[in-house]
């Protein structure tokens, strides 16, 4: 007699492939309307699911896990960070919790030069122009942004998304510099052309770019806040494509009004999918819809490391990608 299949919960619509395979190995339970889940939904799902695969904007949390039952056993989270993750909580209850570290990496570090480019070279204000048709031709000061090129990088968390920016902004002639928890090694910093800043406020005055790529953890909530904002030099940017919470929203709008930074370029933001409305009025600020690893090759693999964490955890064995308490 064959062995019964797990039942697996996903929350949101994946790519085509991976939810077919995700088919033909388990009992799957898939979200065919791609609406986000309430809590209410979530917590349903979590009673009646051996797993359960929510992404970036379903938050679960200890309340939720309490109510969970004992059914579930492993969390399979369709994503790198797991912030939203009530980790050890559900470590105590018992349930595991695994993510997919490392496939967006390059997508992430793509977005990111990409946002550094529109920022500096203001590329979404010639595209408004065009697509108005108020375009009256070529002038010698019309749309002057600045030369990426010799300008000083300083990276927030030189982990694999941060080293993978530092690799394609050396190749734009930026000057790399950094600011991580633990300095790299010698050899990893030689590699990149890295200086080290100790102090994240000596590297914030100092630095053109600013990109933050670090996690969004207790330690690095609002992390630059309204003091260390007020460090960077007016004619600097700043970038984000990890988490919105790290950057004191409100306090990046009214300098950006002030004009006390020159631009920002955002793919994350602090409250989710609400957005500074103020934010929304400049000029001088690229919005994205948090699209950094949207790749179709980046979330079939993430999909593709989902199916493999839960397939080993069927088969009896620990995930490849368990997260552990002690990683966060």
């Amino acid at each position: 007699m064959p062995a019964q299949r797990l039942s697996v919960v996903v929350t949101r619509r994946l790519p085509e492939a991976v939810e077919t395979r995700m088919k033909e190995l388990f009992d799957v339970e898939l979200n065919e309307t791609d609406t986000k889940m309430s809590r209410e939904d979530i917590v349903s799902a979590m009673q009646r699911a051996d797993v359960i695969v929510p992404c970036v904007t379903d938050v679960i949390d200890q309340a939720m896990l309490a109510q969970a039952g004992d059914k579930l056993k492993l969390i399979a989270n369709y994503g790198a960070g797991v912030d939203h993750l009530d980790v050890q909580t559900a470590r105590q209850r018992g349930i595991l919790v695994s993510n997919t570290p490392g496939v967006v990496t390059e997508d992430t570090a793509d977005m990111t030069i990409a946002l550094v480019l529109a920022v500096t070279r203001r590329i979404p204000e010639g595209l408004a122009m065009m697509q108005s048709g108020q375009w009256a031709g070529w002038a010698p000061t019309a749309f002057m942004g600045g030369r990426v090129g010799g300008r000083r990088l300083g990276i927030l968390g030189m982990g694999r998304i941060g080293q993978a920016v530092a690799r394609r902004a050396r190749a734009f002639g930026m000057q790399i510099h950094y600011h991580n928890r633990h300095r790299l090694r010698p050899e990893v910093e030689e590699a990149h052309e890295a200086t080290y800043w100790e102090s994240l406020d000596q590297m914030v005055s100092r630095m053109d770019v600013i990109s933050v790529n670090c996690p969004h953890t207790p330690s690095t909530f609002h992390l630059m806040n309204a003091r260390r904002l007020k460090l960077m030099k007016p004619d600097a940017v700043i970038v984000n494509t990890s988490r919105g919470e790290v950057i004191d929203e409100n306090a990046l709008t009214r300098m950006l009004r002030a004009g006390e930074i020159a631009g920002a370029g955002l793919d994350v933001f602090e409250h989710g999918h609400e957005i500074n409305p103020r934010l929304r009025e400049l000029s001088n600020v690229v919005l994205l819809p948090h699209m950094g690893s949207a790749t179709i090759e980046g979330r079939t693999e993430m999909g593709e490391k989902v199916i493999i964490n839960v397939k080993t955890f069927a088969d009896g064995h620990r995930p490849p990608d368990l997260v552990v308490p002690s990683m966060l």
